[in-house]
C-alpha cells in the first residue's frame, strides 16, 4: 500500500475492532478512524442495561482509552461525519470540508434509529436509544418521570422498560405485533418474558398502533392508539428497529439496497472498497433457507467485532471468507437471554428444561437452525459449538433430558 493507507468511515465496534486488529496483525501503514461522534469509540450494549441504571459511567463504557490509539498510530476524526465517496480518485470527503485519501477504504457506518412518523415525534420528552447522547439525555429525564411509555417490544425497549421498572417506575410497552421481540425469539420465549416482564409490573398494549404522540406546552403528555385509546406518559423512548447507513455507498454507486452488499470476504464490487458491521449484508451459511439469497445484515456486537478480524487478516495476506457463527444477548432485569444462530418464524421449537431456566431449540427443515436460553448459559456455549461445527441434533434428542448434549457437542468431527 502508499501512504494513505486504510481509512474507515465509522468508528464503533466494527472500525475500531478492524483498526486494533490491523495492528495486531502487523500492518504498518497509515489507520484513519472517522467517525460523526465526539467520544472515543465506545460499547453500545451497556447503553440501554447497565450505563441507565447507573452501573457503569462514560469511561467504562470505551473500548481503549486515548493513549491506546496514539500507541498504536491509529488516527481517530472524531465528530466528522463522511459525505461522499470520489471512487476514481480514491478519496474520502468529510462534512468538515476536508477530504482523505485511501489505499483502501472500509464502510462500517453501522445504522440508525427507524423513526416513527407520526405527529408528535418531536416534542421534548420523545427519546431513541442508540448513541451515548441518547443515553444521557435519558438518564436526565428518567428520574423524573411518572409515566413512561415504550413503542416497541424488542431487545432495546424491553431492556429500557426493565430498568425503569426497577426504579419504581409505571412502565407501558405498546407493540404492533402480538408478542414481545416477534421478529427475535420463538413464541414460547417470547411468553416466558411477556410474564417475565408483567412480574416486575411492566404493562403491555399488543396488536396495537400508534397514531400520534400528543403534547402540551411542547412537551409530551401521552400517546393515541389506532382503536381509540390514549396513554398518558411524560417520557416515551421509541424503539422500533433501525435501518442500515447505506447512503454513502448508494451515492457511490455501490449496491446497497437493504445494506451495502458484500461478498463472502467483505468486499464490495469496488476491490478498493470494503463493509463490516450493522452496515453490512452478507452471505452468511446460516441464513440459508432463511433469506431468499442466503444474505443477511446482522446488528450485534459479535458479527462487528468478527467481522473486523476478518476483513483485517485479509487486508494483511491471510484472506479467509466470513462464516462466523451468529450469536446475541440481552438483560432484561434479572434474566439474560442468549440465542445461537438465526432462526426464522417458521422454524420449528423444541423446549429444553422447566421452570423459569430453559432453552428453546429451534429447527429447519429438520436441521437445528439455533437455539434460545434463558438463564441456561451451558446450553448456550453447547449450542455454539453444535451449530458451528454442523453437528446433527433431531428434535428428539434436544427435548430429552437424558441425552447428553455437551458429549455431543464434544464430538471429533
Amino acid at each position: 500500500m502508499s501512504a494513505a493507507g486504510i481509512v474507515v468511515a465509522g468508528a464503533g465496534q466494527a472500525g475500531f475492532q478492524l483498526a486494533a486488529s490491523l495492528r495486531e496483525g502487523g500492518f504498518r501503514e497509515p489507520i484513519t478512524l472517522v467517525g460523526d461522534e465526539t467520544a472515543l469509540p465506545y460499547q453500545r450494549p451497556p447503553l440501554s442495561k447497565a450505563y441507565l441504571a447507573g452501573k457503569t459511567d462514560q469511561a467504562g463504557l470505551f473500548l481503549r482509552q486515548p493513549g491506546f490509539f496514539a500507541e498504536h498510530a491509529i488516527v481517530h476524526r472524531p465528530g466528522i461525519r463522511a459525505v461522499a465517496i470520489d471512487r476514481a480518485e480514491r478519496r474520502l470527503r468529510l462534512s468538515d470540508g476536508d477530504s482523505l485519501a485511501y489505499d483502501h477504504l472500509v464502510l462500517a457506518t453501522g445504522a440508525r434509529n427507524r423513526p416513527l412518523p407520526v405527529p408528535g415525534a418531536g416534542l421534548a420528552g420523545v427519546h431513541q436509544l442508540r448513541g451515548l447522547a441518547d443515553a444521557d439525555s435519558l438518564k436526565a429525564e428518567i428520574e423524573a418521570a411518572r409515566a413512561i411509555v415504550v413503542v416497541g417490544a424488542g431487545f432495546i425497549g424491553l431492556e429500557f422498560a426493565a430498568v425503569a421498572a426497577a426504579r419504581g417506575l409505571p412502565v407501558t410497552v405498546i407493540e404492533a405485533a402480538g408478542r414481545p421481540m416477534a421478529r427475535a425469539v420463538s413464541p414460547e420465549m417470547g411468553a416466558f418474558f411477556r410474564a417475565a416482564h408483567e412480574a416486575m409490573g411492566v404493562r403491555f398494549a399488543f396488536g396495537a398502533g400508534v397514531t400520534a404522540i400528543l403534547g402540551r406546552a411542547g412537551r409530551v403528555a401521552g400517546i393515541g392508539l389506532a382503536d381509540g385509546r390514549e396513554l398518558t406518559a411524560d417520557l416515551v423512548l421509541i424503539g422500533i428497529g433501525v435501518l442500515a447507513n447505506r447512503d454513502l455507498a448508494a451515492a457511490a454507486g455501490l449496491p446497497a439496497e437493504d445494506g451495502v452488499q458484500v461478498d463472502a470476504f467483505l468486499a464490495t464490487p469496488d476491490p478498493a472498497i470494503s463493509a463490516i458491521g450493522d452496515c453490512a449484508r452478507f452471505p452468511s451459511p446460516f441464513a440459508r433457507g432463511l433469506t431468499p439469497d442466503g444474505t443477511v445484515r446482522i446488528e450485534s456486537v459479535q458479527n462487528a467485532i468478527d467481522q473486523g478480524r476478518c476483513l483485517a487478516a485479509r487486508l494483511t495476506g491471510k484472506p479467509a471468507a466470513y462464516g462466523a457463527l451468529p450469536w446475541f444477548w440481552s438483560d432484561q432485569g434479572p434474566h439474560k437471554l442468549q440465542i445461537a444462530g438465526l432462526s426464522g418464524p417458521s422454524d420449528a421449537s423444541v423446549i429444553r428444561g422447566s421452570g423459569p431456566a430453559f432453552s428453546v431449540f429451534r429447527f429447519r427443515d429438520g436441521a437445528l437452525s439455533a437455539v434460545e436460553s434463558v438463564d441456561r448459559a451451558g446450553d448456550h456455549m453447547i449450542a455454539r459449538r453444535l451449530l458451528a461445527a454442523g453437528t446433527p441434533l433431531t428434535p428428539d434428542q434436544a427435548e430429552d433430558p437424558v441425552f447428553d448434549l455437551k458429549a455431543l457437542a464434544l464430538q471429533r468431527p
